[in-house]
């Protein structure tokens, strides 16, 4: 051995000595040592109306998802959401909303069987291990807005046979299954309807996972009062940091985590900090929401020319993004309330989500800078990126042993 290498070796091992002493973690590791999960995308949709390859790697914000980024960002598994904006609740729209879906489920089908060296689709909880461990990121399916099931409850199982793993029951507006968390006409139900309440129990039979993101408050207890398993939010906030109502309050994450459920914290502007009503960006969009009936678009044409229409206001009107350091307090905030093992990520990726400093997928591991900086062990970290979702995701699993 040489002089000089017998000082560096010596030098190293102080090196390491001095970090097992300060407790260093290195976040590379523990990101890559972690499952990591992310339980809302709204990608799909560039499939169907952009024809996008997902093998390619693209840039933010025309896409924040692809199949390299997804590598790039150590990501484990991913929800890919099936979004279908409410209309008016009539027979032609709602064939209307199940055609897109299933659209969307066919390009989705499409795009992984040509890249099934890169992903693979996904239907258990212990699935994303496996895939996970064979190199390959598991692709699994969300539904986002219960409007493409109407009020056939034979559409649920029909979801479920295609690889449908949850729903977010509503969106922005009240539907056939419940009362929307933003429809500006107010609680039709004050709550489930009558129809929501069966699908609720067919999800349990099922075992899908009851996604309570954009429902009314109201809904939300009814959920937690008929569910037969734990529930979780796919894409929520903290309200008493960002006072909106897509967000939850104390007192809903407290019930939620007595039920076993989990809170996955959406990563998108508005639920991470309040909006300011006083800038351009959020006047003009403001204009466009009116102007089109709070989304409620007459044909595709209409939405595609309104979301258009959106990306220029931003373009025009930029706003400073919230960074990733606030988002991560509405992580401390579920685990000051009630505990490590109640909150996880819904990026909303494709949908809306994105930071100043994490636009992508490919950033998630700054993610997990941030949370060891503020001491969270690497077995807290394993639990907020996917350890949490894939227990309740488990547990929804085997209360159909249950509920049949």
């Amino acid at each position: 051995m040489s002089h000089s290498f017998s000082k560096f070796s010596g030098g190293l091992f102080l090196i390491l000595f001095f970090f097992s002493l300060t407790g260093f973690k290195d976040p590379g590791s523990i990101h890559k040592n972690a499952i990591v999960i992310d339980t809302h995308t709204d990608t799909p949709m560039l499939l169907v109306e952009q024809g996008i390859n997902l093998r390619e790697k693209h840039v933010a914000p025309a896409s924040r998802v692809d199949y390299p980024r997804l590598k790039e960002g150590g990501v484990d598994a991913i929800f890919f959401g099936l979004f279908t904006s409410q209309k008016p609740r009539m027979p032609e729209n709602t064939q209307e909303a199940y055609n897109t879906a299933s659209q969307m489920l066919d390009s989705i089908a499409v795009s992984v069987g040509k890249n099934r060296d890169l992903v693979s689709l996904a239907y258990a909880s212990d699935d994303a291990k496996r895939i996970s461990g064979e190199g390959k990121t598991a692709i699994y399916l969300g539904m986002e807005n219960g409007f493409p099931i109407g009020t056939d409850i034979s559409r649920v199982k029909m979801f479920y046979d295609r690889g449908v793993r949850y729903i977010t029951l509503c969106h922005s507006s009240n539907n056939d299954i419940c009362d929307s968390s933003t429809d500006p006409k107010g609680s039709e139900y004050n709550g489930l309807s009558d129809f929501g309440k069966e699908v609720v129990a067919e999800m349990n039979r099922l075992g899908m996972l009851v996604d309570v993101s954009h429902i009314s408050d109201s809904a939300f207890y009814d959920v937690l009062r008929l569910c037969k398993a734990p529930v979780f939010a796919s894409h929520s906030s903290v309200r008493s940091i960002c006072n909106h109502p897509r967000n939850m309050s104390d007192d809903m994450i407290r019930k939620l985590a007595e039920k076993g459920g989990v809170i996955q914290i959406c990563i998108l502007d508005d639920y991470i900090r309040e909006a300011d009503t006083t800038s351009m960006n959020y006047i003009k969009k403001e204009e466009l929401r009116i102007k089109y009936h709070d989304w409620d678009f007459a044909n595709d044409s209409e939405r595609k020319l309104a979301w258009a229409t959106w990306d220029e206001i931003d373009s025009l009107y930029p706003v400073q993004q919230p960074c990733i350091a606030q988002a991560v307090n509405h992580i401390d905030y579920v685990v000051k309330l009630v505990g490590i093992d109640h909150v996880g990520i819904g990026s909303d990726f494709d949908g809306g989500g994105g930071l100043s400093d994490c636009d992508d997928v490919a950033c998630f591991p700054k993610i997990t800078e941030e949370l060891v900086k503020r001491g969270y062990s690497e077995e807290d970290i394993d639990k907020i990126w996917g350890g949490n979702f894939l227990r309740v995701f488990k547990e929804v699993e085997d209360c159909t042993r249950r509920v049949k």
